[in-house]
């Protein structure tokens, strides 16, 4: 549910590479022990090729489940990254991993991408946006949506609140000495900071408030990060973790001894590698900037689901998983047509960590435990549109609102998190003569948003919107929607990486070879990182089965 783009603005200006797509290593999702040495042959239910939100006849389903096959693997969620595993393996994998199921509980595929079309408008109640890595694309590419790709405008502003003002964010570097959103002395405390002159690290892992005032001053925090830290992960930046949270830039100090030294040594490393030609069906964006699709974010998923056909089984429930004496796993699931039952040589877990604990409980009590340890706060995106007149003057660029979006660091006296300016980031948004605005508001520092009706919901937004974007005077705003999430994203606090090793070393030392965890606890909350993540997985599966499960 990023409300700007994956990486904070800083960081994008000082250090170009982090803008690069490259390998998240906390993404690391296998359970890998050795394989017994022969393919198992499975018997399993197969339904028809349905549509994304249709059931199998009775029929059909009876003739099928007949038929004896042999499953590679299956993908327990059909969100973005289950999805994104399968297509991964039917594109890029298929002779290892010919056949693959995804399994999901919903009637429906996407997880929290969730797009809304009614009245003339198009709208997101879950994430918003990605940005366009050289993998995103692919996944793009691989599911038939380069034609329906939209892409931001990369000259679009961004603002922060300050002091009762929007403020631009500095968007490539020759704009840093001007912005006003930081003091003088703040932006020579960063640099030097970069540069390497700031106080050691201290032998511990650190929250991003910690690195961040340690590396960069407190204006960068307080003005930049938190902020950024509010619209990406909803989250607390005193107890998120730097290394888990924003481990490119963690590691940037690890292996150059500053930001900047990191930034150059990483600059040489990757210069001294050859280059792979990249793909020439990609698109090539131009700048910094970020994409949705013609019809929302969840074309995406729907594309996966109608390309992967039958192997997608929707409103299947897993109710519980075992280990077969002979290697691979049985997963019986609660379905329309009864209870069914699955098996398979490999199994990736991408439902949300508290599900996986609860499926995983009596195999490795250990993993149950780390996993049920991951906090999920809650989040509500609330959509609401108004009247262009209803903007303030000063907000306008050549007479339209023009820009990203807008951050509000908690300091600031509001509670909205940030504003998204749909119908000026993205078009055919909005009818002509409106202006769409996603908000996001709740997160760790305000869990309270639960009880509050989606009327006051609404309220507290346009409160906020009246003291730095809309006239006071305004009419009230047209409800569009609200969703509110009670478990929304998943929080890399201090301590992730040593629950999700846990998580993984108590499955590793039950002997749960070929079981596998992704998702956005494993990968990264931003949609990119799911997507990254997924190419990882596949890949790890993969190894998995031709070096165990096909000899």
């Amino acid at each position: 549910m990023s409300t700007l783009t994956d990486l904070p603005p800083f960081f994008r200006t000082q250090c170009p590479l982090l803008l690069r797509p490259t390998r998240f290593t906390t993404s690391t999702a296998s359970v890998f022990l050795p394989f017994p040495s022969r393919r198992t042959r499975i018997r399993c239910s197969i339904a028809k090729e349905e549509p994304a939100i249709s059931s199998p006849s009775s029929s059909t389903w009876e003739t099928d489940r007949r038929q004896s096959g042999t499953v590679d693997c299956v993908v327990v969620g059909g969100g973005i990254s289950g999805l994104c595993i399968a297509q991964a393996l039917a594109t890029k994998h298929s002779d290892v991993v010919p056949n693959v199921i995804v399994t999901e509980a919903r009637d429906h595929v996407g997880g929290n991408i969730v797009t809304v079309e009614r009245d003339g408008y198009l709208w997101e109640e879950g994430p918003n946006s990605f940005q366009p890595s050289d993998p995103m694309l692919t996944m793009v590419v691989d599911s038939g949506l380069k034609d329906d790709l939209v892409l931001g405008d990369p000259n679009a502003p961004r603002f922060v609140l300050w002091d009762g003002k929007l403020r631009p964010v500095p968007s490539k570097p020759n704009d840093l000495p001007f912005f006003d959103l930081m003091s003088i002395g703040g932006k020579l405390r960063a640099g030097f900071g970069a540069l390497g002159i700031r106080p050691p690290p201290p032998g511990r892992e650190e929250s991003v408030e910690e690195f961040v005032r340690r590396n960069l001053g407190d204006e960068v925090f307080e003005r930049l990060i938190e902020p950024f830290c509010s619209g990406v992960y909803a989250g607390d930046p005193s107890k998120l973790s730097m290394k888990a949270a924003f481990g490119k830039v963690w590691k940037l100090e690890q292996n150059g001894g500053s930001i900047i030294g990191g930034t150059f040594k990483s600059i040489q490393e990757k210069n001294s590698v050859p280059k792979s030609p990249r793909d020439p069906r990609l698109p090539k964006p131009k700048g910094q900037t970020v994409g949705s699709f013609r019809k929302g974010l969840a074309m995406l998923p729907n594309a996966i689901s109608k390309s992967l056909g039958g192997k997608v089984k929707l409103s299947w429930k897993l109710s519980s998983i075992s280990k077969l004496d002979k290697g691979g796993y049985n997963l019986t699931y609660e379905t329309p047509q009864g209870l069914v039952s699955l098996q398979s040589n490999s199994v990736v877990m991408t439902v949300p960590s508290h599900v996986a604990s609860s499926l995983l409980r009596p195999l490795a009590v250990g993993a149950a435990d780390a996993l049920s340890k991951f906090y999920y706060p809650p989040v509500a995106s609330v959509s609401i549109s108004y009247p262009k007149e209803a903007i303030r003057t000063e907000r306008l660029i050549n007479g339209e609102l023009n820009g990203f979006g807008q951050l509000h660091p908690r300091s600031q006296g509001v509670e909205t998190l940030g504003t998204i300016y749909s119908s000026s980031l993205f078009p055919n948004r909005a009818p002509a003569g409106r202006v769409l605005l996603l908000n996001y508001i709740g997160g760790a520092t305000n869990p309270g948003i639960l009880s509050k009706t989606e009327t006051e919901l609404v309220e507290a937004v346009d409160r906020d919107l009246r003291k730095i974007l809309i006239k006071p005077n305004a009419k009230d705003p047209l409800m569009v929607g609200v969703r509110k999430w009670p478990q929304a994203i998943p929080q890399f606090l201090i301590g992730h990486l040593d629950l999700l090793d846990a998580a993984k070393a108590a499955l590793r030392d039950t002997g749960f070879q070929g079981l596998f965890l992704g998702g956005n606890y494993v990968s990264g909350v931003a949609l990119g990182r799911c997507v990254e993540g997924a190419y990882e997985v596949a890949a790890e599966v993969t190894d998995f089965l031709s070096q165990y499960a096909y000899k």
